[in-house]
């Protein structure tokens, strides 16, 4: 199969780290956003995690011409109703940083006790192509929130999400990039939209 061109609707390391060795072995040539700097990103205005990704995936599709991979994904936190939701990445306002958004979270569940701390982080990713088609996946990671930040890996809220394949001893900012890709919300997503996709391009 020739290879096709797949672009990366994202700007952020972690994402487009994670993106890439879960996409390894498929017949894509991967390409990201830095790859079109004369593209500019659209406004996600979406109100769900859906409508970010679509719409991501929709304009870089349509602005290079080639297939466009975009995932949407957050921190649903029980105690706060579902947020930070689809503002994960601002949480703590425009412009936050990953520890500005964690010291923000930690801030608000300080009074919650331990069996109310739980949480899941929520991906979906939309395929698009250029002639309309598109594709849905979606992928969920159940946990709970730690009461102060441990470990050096991933990205984002990891280092105070505590998965349940761990049993909730080891935050995902502590275990391994290939743990992490097996389990994650990123992971199943990724592994969901991996058995569709040969039919999905067959049609292309």
């Amino acid at each position: 199969m020739r290879r096709k061109v797949l672009v990366l609707a994202t700007g952020n390391e972690g994402k487009i780290r994670e993106l890439k060795a879960l996409l390894e072995g498929l017949p894509f040539k991967i390409l990201t956003v830095q790859d079109f700097p004369e593209i500019s990103p659209p406004e996600e205005v979406g109100s769900t995690f859906f409508d970010n990704a679509f719409l991501k995936a929709r304009h870089w599709a349509l602005a290079t011409g080639h297939l466009a991979l975009a995932d949407d994904s957050g921190l649903e936190v029980d105690a706060l109703g579902g947020a930070p939701g689809v503002r994960s990445a601002r949480f703590a306002g425009p412009g936050a940083s990953d520890e500005d958004n964690i010291r923000k979270l930690l801030e608000r569940m300080k009074d919650v006790p331990w069996e109310n701390r739980t949480a899941r982080f929520r991906c979906v990713i939309i395929v698009y192509h250029p002639s309309g088609r598109w594709l849905k996946a979606e992928g969920v990671w159940e946990g709970l929130i730690a009461t102060a930040p441990r470990g050096e890996q991933g990205f984002g809220y990891d280092p105070v999400f505590l998965p349940v394949e761990f049993n909730f001893q080891k935050t995902a900012a502590e275990i391994s990039p290939e743990f992490k890709n097996r389990f994650s919300h990123r992971g199943r997503a990724l592994a969901a939209l991996r058995e569709m996709l040969p039919d999905f391009l067959k049609g292309l």
